[in-house]
């Protein structure tokens, strides 16, 4: 299994036998990238889940092949040409095609064929050196007791047989899956009826007569069109050329002349039609759909990504709102750390319109709470209130930022805040929500279900398992790389910290509440259930600011404090005075302290830490502005050049935030002036672009933009 990984991944066998043995031993992914890289050949986190899932997948068709051998060989039928064959099968649908002669059968046509002794008869058709006519062959298989009352019959069973010979053929059905891969087409239509469902079949109207080669569909398409035969508004299928496929197959089956040759191509015409290509659109569909999902999910995680990184404002006095119309915008402040000091309701738009009071309120609140940044939920009402905030005059110098409300929702009804905030409402949760989030997208972001972040790509529609793993390692790199300071922690950020998950988490959060805040990370091991192996996976990822040991504030983990202190000794300070000197660290030469379990990669990454102990990799936060002459669909006209940001990235372009309730897309041909594969290489989740307005579809509420020739 390791040869074959390598010879898929281009990795040496050393390295992956390192990473397979850390997994083994229990290893989390983000521990084996960061702490681990003499063992992996400093593989990140992407390479060494690559090795991980090749590893299941090598490993369950090894399982496979072992039942198939195990399976046959029972039957007293596994000879050595076949179990030779078995054993260089190099997929699932090499090995289902080679067992399917010997699997357990269905009353099918040819089934009830052969139990009416009609084998032989097939066998002679099928013959190359037989001359003599069917009919002649077919008289002695007429036998009334066995239910073959005449020629006709057993020559219509034997083709029955002949059919399901062919079918089980692996040879036969590999020649056929090359064909369908090469020249098949995935095509969708209108279904009858479906124009019923106007309002559900106007999403589709791409759909209606659409055709792709199976090779060179996109997975967008793939998903969009299985989500419209899922809801009754197009009908999917497989298109081939079945003349074709029957030229392509014949050489290997007609060597007979005369009628057995007319038999034998009815046979394989039967065998085409009405078994083979069944089941291989069935495959084929599966196939698509299953690459279609691993795209979407990678999208998808991506974008999360991207957004757990968003840089944050960090400690601030904020006041939030969650802004709405009608029911008021609620308004909460909250103190550097994040808690709530008061929250209130103003009434600035209509119907109300208490313009007056919302603004002596505000500007009370502000000075009362000493503010320092005005959070507004980009929602509903959102554009409307920060313009209404920004013509208050304050007694102090206040920023007013947009912020994503995607997921807010999810949390202020959410256990996890009815927990933090029981007497309060989900209003008032849902704006504490937006201006955490403007401190720290992580920590706040940490609390939903990813996929609930709003950034997907038919989500709905994929693997549910498949993603929920994929997006969950993702929120556990983001965490990781960026570390948590133990102390401040909520239970579900620290839940997703290197090998501590939920269940640890509260351990740690009774620790805190029963003995106050740690005072080094060897404290850690005083947590019930928290063991050696836990410390291990964990003690890197965990910040201890203005504790007893310096070092504890850094991403440099206990196990290598020792090296360290080498370094101190030799350049003659104290381990606190080595932490951000730079000029001194440039003084070290990383070759002086290798050891036998500590390489030059884990030297290099000690210094290059010390040189920046605990900087954050998330950047700093940027102000933005939205054209201020855009209030709704109705002001966006072909030609314009607005500023927007990146609020979604898929397969098939980007979605951009234009400051009004539609999103525009930005095409993937319309991305740049050269052919784009993937946007993500373009653009990033929250990033500031110009865009040009190519059109503007009212009906169905669409912008469509391009990237072209802006900067």
């Amino acid at each position: 299994m390791i040869q074959q990984i390598a010879r898929e991944t281009n990795i040496s066998v050393q390295y992956i036998r390192g990473v397979l043995q850390l997994l083994e031993q229990g290893s989390t992914i983000p521990f084996i990238a960061r702490y681990r890289k003499e063992m992996t050949g400093e593989m990140d986190e992407e390479q060494i889940m690559h090795v991980r899932d090749a590893h299941a997948r090598i490993k369950q068709l090894e399982e496979r092949r072992q039942f198939i051998v195990q399976s046959v060989e029972k039957q007293g039928l596994l000879t050595d040409e076949l179990k030779q064959q078995l054993e260089g099968a190099r997929s699932m649908a090499q090995l289902e095609d080679l067992y399917l002669p010997f699997r357990p059968k269905r009353k099918t046509r040819a089934v009830m064929a052969l139990e009416k002794g009609l084998k032989p008869l097939a066998a002679m058709i099928m013959s190359r050196n037989n001359h003599r006519s069917p009919e002649q062959m077919a008289q002695q298989f007429i036998d009334p007791n066995k239910g073959v009352h005449s020629e006709q019959e057993a020559l219509e069973g034997a083709g029955d047989i002949m059919a399901a010979w062919i079918n089980e053929r692996a040879r036969t059905r590999a020649l056929l899956r090359q064909w369908i891969w090469r020249n098949g087409k995935l095509e969708s239509r209108q279904k009858p009826g479906g124009e019923r469902k106007e309002k559900e079949a106007l999403k589709y109207k791409g759909y209606f007569t659409f055709s792709a080669f199976v090779s060179r569909i996109t997975s967008h398409q793939v998903l969009a069109m299985f989500r419209g035969e899922k809801e009754g508004v197009l009908k999917v299928m497989l298109t081939v050329d079945h003349q074709e496929i029957f030229n392509e197959l014949a050489p290997g089956f007609l060597h007979q002349e005369g009628a057995c040759r007319d038999l034998v191509a009815g046979a394989l015409k039967d065998a085409i039609r009405r078994l083979m290509l069944p089941s291989m659109e069935t495959e084929v569909r599966a196939e698509l759909k299953e690459r279609s999902d691993d795209k979407a999910i990678s999208v998808f995680k991506n974008n999360v990504y991207q957004l757990l990184m968003e840089p944050p404002l960090g400690s601030a006095r904020i006041l939030a709102i969650d802004p709405g119309f009608r029911s008021g915008c609620k308004v909460v402040c909250l103190d550097p750390q994040g808690t709530l000091l008061e929250n209130d309701t103003i009434y600035p738009h209509s119907p109300q319109n208490e313009a007056k009071q919302a603004s002596r309120k505000l500007r009370t609140l502000v000075s009362r709470h000493k503010t320092e940044v005005i959070a507004v939920g980009d929602g509903t009402a959102g554009r409307e209130t920060e313009q209404f905030i920004r013509k208050i005059s304050f007694d102090r110098d206040v920023k007013s930022v947009l912020v994503s409300e995607s997921g807010a929702s999810v949390y202020s009804a959410s256990r996890v805040a009815r927990e933090e905030f029981p007497q309060y409402d989900i209003t008032v949760r849902g704006a504490i929500s937006i201006g955490r989030r403007l401190m720290d997208p992580l920590a706040e972001l940490v609390k939903i279900e990813p996929r609930s972040v709003g950034v997907g790509q038919y989500q709905h529609d994929v693997d549910q398992k498949k993603l929920t793993q994929s997006l969950n390692e993702t929120v556990m790199h983001a965490v990781n790389a960026v570390g948590v300071e133990v102390n401040t922690a909520s239970k579900e950020l620290l839940a997703y910290v290197s090998g501590i998950g939920p269940a640890m988490a509260g351990n740690i959060m009774d620790y805190r509440r029963n003995n106050g805040p740690f005072s080094q990370r060897k404290e850690l091991l005083e947590v019930n259930g928290l063991g050696k192996k836990a410390f291990e996976l964990a003690a890197g990822f965990l910040r201890i600011k203005n504790g007893r040991e310096p070092l504890d504030q850094s991403a440099v983990h206990p196990e290598s404090y020792f090296i360290v202190q080498k370094m101190a000794q030799k350049l003659k300070v104290s381990t606190r005075e080595l932490l951000g000197n730079t000029g001194m660290l440039k003084k070290l030469n990383p070759a002086d302290f290798i050891t036998a379990e500590t390489g030059m990669p884990t030297v290099v990454d000690i210094i290059k830490e010390l040189k920046k102990p605990g900087r954050d990799p998330r950047g700093s936060l940027e102000s933005f502005r939205f054209s201020q002459s855009i209030h709704s669909l109705d002001d966006i006209k072909p030609g314009m050049i607005l500023p927007g940001k990146v609020n979604n990235i898929t397969a098939f372009g980007c979605f951009v935030d234009l400051g009004i309730a539609v999103n525009g897309l930005v095409h993937v041909s319309q991305m740049a002036d050269r052919f784009v594969d993937d946007p993500a290489a373009i653009v990033v989740m929250n990033q500031s672009v110009k865009v040009k307005v190519l059109e503007v579809d009212k009906e169905r509420s669409r912008i469509s933009l391009s990237m072209k020739e802006m900067e």
